[in-house]
């Protein structure tokens, strides 16, 4: 080894490993620098969705409402209502009553239904009176045989009975007299009274029944020899007095006529009277069972 040769090149050498490690660490730090720059920061809304999408993975899903056992809601038309729109809209045959006054008993019915609905009067109306009283009890009582079998045949489903009435029109005014009697003015079963205008012959049902709406439209009563509407309407009357501590509402065709005038607001009570309209009248009739002490008539 020459120590005079490595004398000599000793500053050179100096400056070159200084100018290399000043390039070197230049080098470093452009590396070093664009690495940090060129790596991927994760946005906020990224982290947004991560954070919900494990927050989706982790909680339990919010469960949905159950449905009820029973609906209460019904999407199909109940078949009364289905038969009625299809006999009405194949029939030229319209109801008896006028719009306004059957809307007056559809107001009732639609309150108190489903409830036991008696009708004394079997027509082209009884599907309709059925129909608005869906899920309930609808029960016609007719006089005329004939009249029921050619209902029945159009209308099956229709619950009817056969009754009869032994006065007639022509007796109205003696019938009247009579029936301002006290014994016509106690409440009880129909079957059990002592009253002359009390109507005995029904079907044991009919007098066992709560109804909650009667409807009083037979017999006719349009002529002298035609069986009177009186009994029928105090026996409406009665049955409405004798129910179990409630109201029931009846109503009366054909007021116009002077017996059906007369005879409603005898026996049913003006006091009772909550609405005319037309030929039409709506009476509320409370239980006078639940209390004894209450007169015939306010």
């Amino acid at each position: 080894m020459r120590p005079s040769n490595s004398k000599s090149q000793s500053p050179f050498n100096t400056k070159l490993i200084l100018i290399c490690a000043s390039v070197l660490l230049f080098v470093f730090l452009v590396i070093t620098t664009s690495s940090s720059f060129s790596k991927p920061q994760p946005s906020p809304l990224s982290e947004s969705h991560i954070a919900n999408a494990t927050n989706s993975v982790d909680e339990p899903p919010v469960a949905c409402p159950s449905l009820p056992l029973t609906p209460t809601t019904c999407t199909k038309t109940p078949p009364s209502l289905a038969n009625a729109l299809i006999h009405y809209a194949t029939t030229n045959i319209t109801p008896q009553q006028t719009f306004k006054e059957i809307s007056v008993s559809s107001r009732v019915l639609e309150k108190k239904s489903p409830c036991n609905f008696l009708v004394f009067g079997l027509g082209h109306d009884s599907l309709m009176w059925t129909s608005l009283n869906h899920g309930g009890r609808t029960v016609f009582l007719e006089e005329d045989k004939a009249w029921i079998e050619q209902i029945k045949g159009e209308l099956p489903s229709l619950e009817s009975h056969h009754v009869e009435y032994a006065t007639k029109v022509r007796e109205a005014d003696g019938l009247m007299e009579r029936g301002m009697k006290e014994e016509c003015k106690v409440v009880g079963d129909p079957r059990f009274s002592k009253c002359e205008l009390a109507l005995k012959g029904f079907p044991n049902e009919i007098y066992e029944v709560e109804w909650d709406v009667i409807m009083v439209d037979a017999p006719t009563g349009f002529h002298n020899e035609a069986p009177v509407r009186m009994n029928a309407i105090y026996a409406a009357g009665l049955m409405a007095r004798n129910g179990e501590e409630r109201e029931t509402d009846v109503f009366v065709h054909d007021v116009d006529r002077v017996v059906e005038d007369n005879v409603s607001k005898a026996f049913l009570c003006e006091g009772y009277l909550r609405e005319q309209q037309g030929r039409l009248r709506h009476f509320n009739i409370p239980s006078h069972k639940a209390r004894s002490t209450r007169p015939f008539c306010p």
